[in-house]
């Protein structure tokens, strides 16, 4: 209500026009500018649309350093930019990534290492792991990564036999003969360890005693002036 009484009213005269309403067909609705109903109802044709490069009589006429921003990525960035990121998506959802809040994958390491070995330049070279490109491991020797946890590393049946082993352990152990087994060996340790420090130090008394015991036979067997 206060915000409404510090908005200054319209001036006298002014008539706010009324938006002329659009009426759409049934079908008109259900179908974007652009596409037919033929979207909707394709036929039953298996048909891809090959990837068609950029003519190379373009990329000749273009100069890179002279011409627009726009030209510029529609010749030199898309063409090699958008393969990589469509990559990225499908081993993205490989990695389930869509499905989960962590994982192990790293989108910027893998379109990383798809664009430096779809190089023109690198054409007949072998593949190269991220880890192993050169600018890669100059920038990890100065700035390493943290680890990645483990929980990100076992595999579905990894984390499960794990989970599973510990569960079976956690049961075992609830039962009450072994539950008395644990107790017994518990004060036996304690027992053990009672015991050895009693013997060291009775082992050690005795090898005061019996330095005692040396030095006084040495000070009897020294002459009387």
């Amino acid at each position: 209500m206060e915000y409404e009484a510090e908005i200054p009213p319209f001036p006298e005269g002014y008539k706010v026009k009324q938006k002329a309403a659009v009426t759409v067909s049934p079908v008109e609705a259900t179908t974007f500018h652009g596409f037919t109903t033929s979207h909707y109802n394709p036929i039953s044709q298996v048909t891809t649309a090959p990837h068609i490069p950029c003519p190379q009589a373009k990329l000749e006429t273009v100069d890179p350093k002279t011409c627009s921003p726009k030209e510029y990525l529609e010749t030199f960035i898309f063409p090699v930019l958008l393969p990589g990121m469509a990559s990225l998506l499908h081993q993205a959802k490989k990695e389930k990534c869509f499905e989960r809040k962590r994982t192990k994958f790293i989108a910027c390491d893998f379109l990383t290492e798809w664009l430096y070995n779809q190089n023109p330049k690198r054409l007949g070279e072998p593949f190269t792991e991220f880890f192993s490109i050169p600018f890669v491991e100059e920038r990890l020797k100065h700035h390493p990564r943290p680890p990645i946890p483990l929980s990100l590393l076992l595999t579905e049946e990894a984390a499960a036999i794990a989970i599973q082993s510990f569960w079976r352990a956690y049961l075992v152990r609830c039962d009450p003969e072994i539950q008395e087994l644990r107790q017994w060996q518990k004060k036996l340790r304690e027992d053990k360890h009672i015991r050895q420090r009693v013997q060291f130090f009775w082992a050690k008394l005795k090898q005061k005693v019996k330095c005692e015991m040396e030095d006084n036979e040495e000070l009897e067997n020294i002459p009387s002036p």
